[in-house]
């Protein structure tokens, strides 16, 4: 069953006398309960699909549909209470409320519904989290990786109909982002949480159900990622054909300078995150 659907979105932008297109007539579909990765250049468009996927911006022309709701057609408030309740945004640079302990700004959502939270279903997050022991602290007390791990936490606590998460791991280490990635990994496992992840990161993408490429605003191949450890040695991973190995030995046990293995026997130099565009801050759910 589809639990995100959109169908020919088009995003266009006036710069002076010029009208940039954005997003080119996308289709797409997330069936409930997948994790998929959009992958693609900075510019390509893989932020603002994202950004009409969760009503945070309109797009010019196109449906998009959550749960069989079409949210191009809500008002503005209507749209920002279904964004609250239904779509859990994760952004690269957190955006907590300063002011708000970690306790406060997970329960966010609920507070702002004027609802009275589920004391053990926030318990039992706040494990899964590791934050337990930082529920009264403030955002600046927080290590980078926590604070991350607070705005899953205000992006799940509704169980929402759709994760979005925009680069989480463009702002943190390697430690962390493997961290980060577990969690979102387990959310979607555990709770059968529907996850649409955005990165430049190809390592990163390798863990997703399904990747999907956008260029230019279009989409231009998506595919399966295959069950089992991941491997460069058929560069089918990634759509565009530039997986890189995660460690595994591949057929001609050629190593690559970090320690990795290729199968075509060139090096393949360890890919850092890359500075991308940072979303625009908003109301997290």
């Amino acid at each position: 069953m589809n639990i995100l659907q959109c169908e020919n979105v088009t995003k266009t932008y006036k710069m002076g006398q010029t009208t940039v297109t954005a997003l080119d007539g996308v289709d797409l579909a997330v069936e409930k309960g997948e994790f998929v990765a959009v992958v693609g250049a900075s510019g390509s468009g893989k932020s603002t699909l994202l950004h009409m996927l969760g009503g945070v911006d309109r797009p010019t022309s196109g449906t998009i549909k959550i749960e069989n709701t079409d949210i191009s057609t809500l008002s503005e408030k209507q749209l920002s209470v279904f964004r609250r309740r239904k779509v859990g945004l994760i952004y690269q640079f957190y955006n907590l409320i300063p002011t708000l302990d970690v306790r406060q700004n997970i329960l966010l959502p609920v507070l702002l519904d004027g609802q009275k939270p589920d004391e053990e279903s926030f318990r039992e997050l706040a494990d899964t989290l590791g934050l337990t022991d930082r529920l009264h602290h403030l955002p600046a007390q927080l290590s980078g990786g926590q604070q991350q791990r607070a705005a899953i936490g205000r992006a799940l606590i509704y169980r929402p109909a759709v994760l979005l998460a925009d680069e989480p791991t463009g702002n943190l280490d390697r430690k962390n982002s493997g961290e980060i990635m577990a969690l979102l990994k387990l959310s979607n496992k555990r709770y059968h949480q529907t996850v649409v992840l955005i990165t430049h990161d190809e390592k990163i993408a390798l863990e997703a159900d399904r990747i999907i490429l956008i260029e230019d605003g279009k989409i231009v191949s998506q595919g399966k990622n295959s069950p089992g450890p991941k491997s460069c040695s058929d560069n089918k991973n990634i759509p565009d054909g530039k997986a890189v190995s995660d460690g595994k030995n591949a057929s001609d046990g050629k190593t690559v300078p970090d320690g990795k293995n290729a199968s075509n026997g060139k090096a393949v130099p360890d890919r850092k995150n890359a500075p991308d565009r940072s979303a625009e801050g908003g109301n997290a759910l």
